[in-house]
């Protein structure tokens, strides 16, 4: 059995799944976190995978950096989001200056850190007063058809740390504050099959486990009439967290 570590690093083997099938980040939540970051902030993006929360932070700030341990993640951003800076590392370990950024922001990446060592090294980057924000896009399982997905798929550490009261901060962090977006995106088959794919459970799973998986899912998309070309609505729950270093 995969462990925590081994499922943590697993992703750079599924790259091209992630980037099909992982959904952006709604830009007003991207946006919400960012509020107090200044006019032109400089964030970084740790945990950046192949860009998903890099492209939007681009857009609305402008000067990011991506910071990911997996090189194969790196190397499918850098061709999703062309002349953005990116560097090796984690939360727990950056190669940036002290009081170097405005703001840190992690998608779909916490649940990764150890808490106590990861907001100890943002808060060394981070200028007094800046911003740590944290999000997750979940699938709103009060949609049958979702929660049943979920059931053949397994729940993530992302599902568990949020029903658990949410992620938690360290000094030089104080308490968190949260919104949450309800929103839905359009998938075909491929989609909805790449975003399964590229969950750490089934990249790290045996084979026999993966394919039951991708035999019940196979079944699940012909009944909802996920077939060929034609789409379904995915809903989704956006989960934003953001908090500010203690100046």
């Amino acid at each position: 059995m995969a462990t925590r570590e081994d499922m943590a690093r697993s992703f750079g083997a599924a790259a091209q799944a992630y980037e099909e099938g992982r959904p952006d980040y709604p830009a007003e939540a991207v946006a919400w976190m960012l509020e107090d970051a200044g006019p032109r902030p400089r964030v970084a993006d740790v945990g950046a995978g192949t860009g998903k929360l890099t492209r939007v932070v681009a857009r609305l700030a402008g000067d990011v950096i991506a910071v990911e341990p997996d090189a194969a993640m790196l190397d499918r951003l850098r061709g999703a989001v062309p002349g953005v800076e990116t560097l090796i590392g984690t939360a727990e370990q950056m190669t940036l200056p002290d009081e170097s950024l405005d703001a840190v922001m992690l998608g779909q990446a916490w649940h990764w850190v150890d808490p106590a060592a990861g907001s100890r090294e943002i808060g060394r980057v981070l200028k007094p007063g800046g911003v740590l924000g944290l999000i997750w896009n979940i699938r709103d399982e009060e949609v049958p058809w979702v929660a049943r997905l979920t059931e053949i798929m397994k729940g993530s550490h992302a599902e568990e740390l949020l029903a658990d009261g949410g992620p938690l901060v360290a000094q030089p962090f104080d308490s968190l504050e949260r919104r949450t977006w309800s929103w839905s995106r359009a998938v075909t088959r491929a989609t909805l099959t790449a975003m399964v794919l590229s969950r750490s459970y089934i990249i790290t799973a045996p084979a026999a486990e993966r394919g039951r998986i991708e035999r019940d899912i196979a079944a699940l998309f012909d009944e909802i009439g996920a077939v060929g070309e034609a789409s379904v609505d995915l809903p989704y729950l956006t989960h934003a967290f953001r908090t500010r270093k203690a100046v």
